[in-house]
Formats: structure tokens, C-alpha cells, sequence
């Protein structure tokens, strides 16, 4: 591969990450590589076991790594602000150089959150809101720190809908995807204005992978046990998909590349599908500023979760 790649990444010694969804796919990558370059990594996954388990993978593939684990349901809020009082406990007063808001689903079944909020929405959104919301006095007080959060070529199927944000009138697994997709592109809009609007300096950044090899297509067939279409999505990983080294590369560049710009959205450059990173093409809807601001508002009175403004380090 031509281009920026894992080898590129800076020198990351003293820098502290939190991956969200970092036991499989590109989330793995993403905090295996960043451990690879010198940093201190948080894996953030919904299940003990397999967090557990790619973590002893991660120190086996890199020994000097400083990585550990932690439990962080993006499904639950309570989960989420247990993540947090943790890592308050366990380091009063740090900071935080890296957030990357990797962790996903796709395409489910009509399922709902522990909080009542539709699967999709409430973990691909709502829980990072959360999530970025109680970290970030951490990362106001932190230099040159960064909140990358994974969106997907696939929020172009559709705008947000904010009368129907749970999407109970009529569900469909794509659109909702999309829809989710498409509030993860609004949220980095609207957090790169506040950060500016405060004097702040931390990036707020958009990536996707492409169309990358992971978990998340076939868990939707998965769970309903359609055997076909899972067998198709298996197939269609291995004879199109680009790897998760390949998808994690926009996260990575966005995290780390010198010249970020704030609400910029990075992919792979070969029409969005594979390749090296590089500036992504992004539906319109996505850098509107009256759909954000609302859309921000919406997901401030769901989760319960107040922002502190930008230029102050207190907390929510």
C-alpha cells in the first residue's frame, strides 16, 4: 500500500488512549498500534472475556505494551458512567490525549438498549455522547489531545430523522444504521464548533474504514439465524473486504497525523472502499448546523449528560 500507513504514526510515548471496542476488528488494530508506537491503552469493551483475551493477544504481538482493560457497555448509561468513575478513581486529576469512539453495531434486528433506546442509535451514538461528555475535562486539560470518533461511508442511506430518533414508526436495519452513522458525523460537527467557540484545542475528528473486514456484518444475520445471509456477508469479508490493518488506518491518521483539521472525515482513498487515508466525501446533512445543534440537545436530555463548556475543566 502506497501512501500513509501504520508505520507513519508518530511517536506516541506518554500519550494515554481509550479505544472503544478494541477486542476485535479495527479497534484492535487501532489500540494495537497505537501500544506499538509507545502509548498507554485503554481497551474498552462491552464483555470481560473477550476484552480480556485481546489484551493478552495485544501483549503478546507487542511485549513492551502498556495496555489494560476496561468494562464499558455503550449499550448501558449506567455502564458508561461506571467506565468513567473507574478511571476517575484510578487517576484523580489525569488527563486524556486520545479518545477514539470505535466501538459499533450494524444493520441489527429491531433491539433496544438497557436505557429503551433503539440498539443502533443508543450505542453508536448516544453512548459515545455520553462517553465523550464525562471524559472531557480529561481531554480539555490534556494538550494536543484528540476525540476520533468512527462513522461509515454508509451514512450516506440516510439524514437523521429528529421526530423519529428511535426510529419506532417504521425500522429499518440499514436506514437506522445510516441514521446512526450520520449522528456520529452531526456530533463531530457540532463538538469542533464548541471546542473552537471555548479556545479549546482539541481536535474533534470524523474516520470510517472503508469497506473493512470485521464482526459486525454477519452479527445481524447472526442473531436472527439467517444462515444464508450471514454465509453471503462471510463471503463477500473475504473476497472484497479490504483487512482490519488496511480499515484501521483512517482512525489511526485522524488520531494522530500532524495537521488534523477539526471536523474533517477521513477514508481510505480508493472511492471510499480501500486504501491509503485520505479526505472523505460526506453527505451535506452532515455539516448542517441547525440539525446538529438539535440533534445535540436531543442526545444532552436522553443520556442525562450536561456539557461542561469548552474552556472550563470542570466536570458534568
Amino acid at each position: 500500500m502506497t501512501g500513509w500507513n501504520a508505520s507513519d504514526i508518530p511517536d506516541q510515548s506518554g500519550r494515554t488512549a481509550v479505544v472503544t471496542g478494541a477486542n476485535s476488528g479495527i479497534g484492535y488494530v487501532t489500540a494495537r498500534e497505537l501500544a506499538r508506537r509507545g502509548a498507554r491503552v485503554v481497551l474498552a469493551c462491552r464483555s470481560e472475556e473477550r476484552g480480556t483475551r485481546a489484551l493478552e493477544l495485544l501483549r503478546s504481538e507487542v511485549p513492551s505494551a502498556q495496555a489494560e482493560f476496561g468494562r464499558l457497555d455503550l449499550g448501558d448509561l449506567g455502564s458508561v458512567r461506571s467506565f468513567v468513575a473507574s478511571y476517575d478513581r484510578a487517576e484523580p486529576g489525569g488527563g486524556l490525549d486520545l479518545l477514539i469512539n470505535n466501538a459499533g453495531v450494524m444493520a441489527l434486528p429491531y433491539r433496544q438498549t438497557a436505557d429503551g433506546f433503539e440498539s443502533q442509535f443508543g450505542v453508536n451514538h448516544l453512548g459515545h455522547f455520553a462517553l465523550t461528555g464525562l471524559l472531557l475535562p480529561r481531554l480539555l486539560r490534556t494538550p494536543g489531545a484528540r476525540i476520533v470518533t468512527v462513522s461509515s461511508a454508509f451514512h450516506a442511506l440516510s439524514n437523521i430523522d429528529m421526530g423519529d430518533l428511535n426510529s419506532e414508526r417504521n425500522y429499518r436495519r440499514w436506514i437506522a444504521y445510516g441514521r446512526s452513522k450520520t449522528a456520529n458525523l452531526l456530533f463531530t460537527h457540532e463538538l469542533a464548533r464548541r471546542l473552537a467557540a471555548g479556545g479549546s484545542d482539541v481536535v474533534a475528528a470524523a474516520a470510517h474504514p472503508g469497506y473493512a473486514e470485521t464482526n459486525l456484518q454477519a452479527a445481524g444475520p447472526r442473531m436472527e439465524g439467517r444462515k444464508f445471509a450471514e454465509r453471503v456477508m462471510w463471503l463477500g469479508n473475504r473476497v472484497l473486504a479490504q483487512p482490519a490493518t488496511a480499515g484501521a488506518l483512517p482512525s489511526l491518521h485522524a488520531a494522530t497525523a500532524r495537521g488534523v483539521r477539526p471536523d474533517s472525515f477521513t477514508g481510505p482513498r480508493v472511492l471510499g472502499w480501500q486504501g491509503a487515508p485520505g479526505k472523505s466525501w460526506r453527505a451535506k446533512w452532515t455539516l448542517n448546523d441547525g440539525a446538529a445543534e438539535r440533534l445535540w440537545a436531543a442526545s444532552e436530555g436522553l443520556t442525562g449528560v450536561r456539557w461542561p463548556e469548552p474552556s472550563s475543566p470542570s466536570g458534568v
